[in-house]
This record gives C-alpha cells, structure tokens and sequence, in this order.
C-alpha cells in the first residue's frame, strides 16, 4: 500500500512554492521597469518570461511532494472532481492548502521587495474591469482544464512545461495578464511596483477566477467524463511512501 507524503511536508512544499512563484512574478516585474523604464511592453515580455520559466522549474521541484498547486483554485478542482472517486486532495486538506499557498504568496511578494530595496508596501494599482475580469475567467478556466486533461491522458510527465507554457502565453492573449491563481492576487497586493494590485480589485478578480474554476471544470468533464480517476495526479504525480501490505494470511 502506498500514502501521500506526510501533511506537514505537503504544506511546506506548497508554501516555499508559492512565496517562490510571487517572488519570481514581482521580482522580475521589477527588474523590468529597471532595464526596460520607458518599455512597457517589453515590461511585460520580460516578466512574462521569467514567470513561465520560474513556474515550469517550481513544479518539477516541488511536484513530486505535493503535486505543486501552488493555487488554491487547483487545490479546489481537485478536491471536487477526485471526491466521488476517492482520489485527490481530501476535503481535511484542502483548507490548509489554500492557507499555505496564500501565507507563502504574501511572504513571497515582501521578499522580492526587499531583494530590490523597494520596501513593502500596499500596491496602489486599480486593474481591475469588465473586460480583465472576462479575461480572468478565460485564463483561469483554460489553466483548469490543461491541468486535468494532461492528468488524465496520462502525460503528466509534461505538465511543468504545458502549465509554464500556458500561464507565459495568457500574459498576452488575456486582458487581465492572467493572474488565475487566488493567492498570488493576494501576494501581489503586497507590493507597489510593476506586479502589483490595489486592495480594492482583489474581491472582483477572486470572484471571477472561482467562476473560471468552474468553468474550468466543467469543459474537463465535458471533454473528460472520468477525470477525477486521475485527480491524484495533479498538478504531477506525487511520490508516495511505502506502507507494509496488510497480513492476509492471518486473521485476529
């Protein structure tokens, strides 16, 4: 018999994982205005770059711990769509998932600040509209739906790349820059600069990514009725500890 990897090693994996990805998403974002001051686009070419690499090297660091979430919006997906199937993150873990993953993007985004002499402080950066809160539903949808289907055609083996991929092309195709990840929109509160988010749109943005949740999951059912099977494969298969078969030859 084999078990996941103990919680409090999951939930670590987890937190330095996400304080990781909010570090590289605001650290570059502010080497970008350094090099590029008078470039916004290629602002945004640059840090887009950065996080795509950042996050395809964080989950195949971290994956086989805990599957690198590393966002509480594929922490929720799993859990929903491997309950029936016994498979996935449990509902007991769920929560401090989410937890580590919001504490970590927060530490994440004051180390960045403080690697760049910034300081921290509260970001003053309205983004949020109609159309960025569109674009977050469609980013967050397609992340979900990449995520699962890699799951369950079983090519796990290229979902650091995919999921890299994807995020780095949905800084561009999306009006919203593709946060798509709850706790980063968090994190990124905590920093005035180039990645950061004025307090008042953080309610709209995790609004609609929970609705890009959703529909996330619905089109993976559509395309993938039996998905949940392969939920404990997600984001990568976790290594799993050896527990002793139980001794069939005997009975009390």
């Amino acid at each position: 018999m084999t078990s996941p990897a103990p919680l409090a090693r999951r939930l670590l994996a987890e937190l330095v994982g996400t304080a990781l990805l909010v570090t590289v998403v605001v650290g570059s974002g502010i080497a970008a205005e350094r090099l590029s001051p008078n470039d916004v686009g290629l602002q945004l070419l640059q840090n887009s770059i950065a996080t795509a690499l950042g996050l395809t090297v964080l989950i195949l660091l971290l994956g086989p711990v805990s599957g690198a979430h590393l966002n509480p919006v594929v922490s929720l997906a799993d859990w929903f769509l491997g309950r029936r199937a016994g498979r996935g993150l449990p509902a007991s873990d769920l929560g401090a998932y989410v937890v580590a993953q919001t504490l970590g993007a927060v530490g994440g985004a004051v180390l960045a600040n403080a690697m760049f002499d910034v300081g921290t402080a509260v970001s003053g950066k309205d983004r949020f509209t109609a159309g960025q809160g569109l674009g977050e539903v469609v980013a967050t949808a397609g992340l979900v739906a990449v995520i699962f289907a890699l799951a369950r055609t079983g090519r796990g083996a290229l979902a650091a790349p995919a999921v890299g991929a994807y995020i780095g092309a949905a800084y561009w195709f999306t009006s919203s820059t593709s946060f798509a990840n709850p706790a980063v929109t968090i994190g990124r509160v905590f920093s005035d600069t180039f990645a950061g988010i004025a307090p008042g749109s953080v309610p709209g943005f995790l609004v609609v990514q929970l609705l890009g949740c959703v529909v996330g999951v619905a089109l993976t059912l559509a395309l993938y009725p039996d998905s949940g099977q392969s939920a404990d494969d997600v984001v990568v298969p976790q290594e799993r500890d050896a527990r002793p078969a139980p001794d069939t030859l005997h009975t009390p």
